[in-house]
């Protein structure tokens, strides 16, 4: 049995060399992206993984101390467990509103003429790729009566005072909430806009014969179908931008935020890894695994979900 075992391998590798000696031009155009992706990705991905079983500063070599590090987090880092709490309802309420919201948005305005849906197809997708998203909702939510919404409240006379809306820690959430929506649609919702686009008009019209009586029904069993790709590529967008909240926080609230109330597992992992004062990459590098972890269940889970669309 084992010599039989040894000539099937012998006889994989022979056919797999074969193989590549045959595509050998496919292989080359694919061989600069695996270069690229293995040496800035999976191999930072693994060194990572080492490190968080280490105490590491980056002046001395990292020191073994296996799961004291994930012990540290959970059971006496207060603030990271802020930080996972946090990071949750962010993630729970933007991710899969955002979600929705930029399919409904792209299915809605696919309807419309061809000029109108440019005009909004910019509009959705520019607060993604706006420098001053941040600087906008600061003046929004500015704690002077120069604010916008202070200013409003006041004319209105809802409120007679100034509201510190991003020094006030039951704010915090909310606000973040509403401007990482804003922020989200972009990349999601023109995914969407594609995928509808690429959506056979020939089935649509077959299903129309075969009995399909509403566009809901066209919605389910045809359109979704045929966008699976497309939506799984915006699932996993919607996944790592609301789990890797940082920059809405930083920039609004501070870091730390009044609390810690804005705070979230990647300003924590800030406070600790490159750039901080501490440098304790091991125990960044812990934080980042369980981030890692946390976003690899989570998209399992979207995978899982998605295969049931239109079955």
């Amino acid at each position: 049995m084992d010599i039989v075992k040894k000539e099937l391998k012998i006889q994989k590798r022979k056919i797999l060399v074969k193989n590549i000696k045959k595509q050998k031009i496919y292989y080359s155009m694919v061989a600069p992206f695996l270069t690229i992706f293995t040496v800035f990705t999976v191999i930072p991905v693994l060194a990572s993984l080492f490190l968080s079983f280490t105490s590491y500063d980056l002046l001395q070599a990292p020191r073994f101390i296996g799961l004291g590090n994930y012990i540290n987090l959970f059971l006496n880092d207060d603030i990271f467990i802020i930080a996972l709490r946090n990071t949750f309802i962010l993630a729970i309420v933007t991710g899969p509103l955002s979600y929705f919201m930029a399919f409904i948005f792209a299915w809605l305005i696919n309807e419309l003429p061809t000029k109108i849906r440019w005009l909004l197809t910019l509009i959705f997708y520019a607060p993604s790729i706006s420098g001053n998203a941040y600087l906008l909702w600061g003046l929004i939510f500015s704690g002077d009566i120069y604010g916008y919404l202070n200013s409003f409240l006041i004319n209105w006379g809802l409120i007679d005072s100034p509201i510190l809306w991003l020094q006030t820690p039951e704010n915090a959430l909310p606000i973040l909430i509403i401007v990482q929506l804003w922020l989200s649609l972009g990349v999601t919702f023109l995914s969407f806009t594609a995928g509808l686009k690429m959506v056979d008009k020939q089935l649509l019209e077959a299903a129309a014969i075969d009995g399909i009586r509403n566009r809901w029904q066209e919605l389910w069993y045809i359109t979704l179908p045929q966008m699976k790709p497309q939506l799984m590529f915006g699932a996993v967008m919607q996944i790592t931008s609301s789990l890797g909240i940082s920059g809405v926080s930083t920039s609004l609230l501070g870091n730390p935020s009044v609390e810690y109330s804005g705070h979230t597992i990647v300003t924590h992992l800030l406070d600790f890894g490159p750039g901080s004062t501490r440098l304790e990459m091991g125990y960044a590098s812990a934080i980042a695994t369980i981030l890692f972890v946390i976003m690899l269940g989570a998209n399992l889970l979207v995978q899982k979900i998605l295969r049931r669309v239109g079955s």
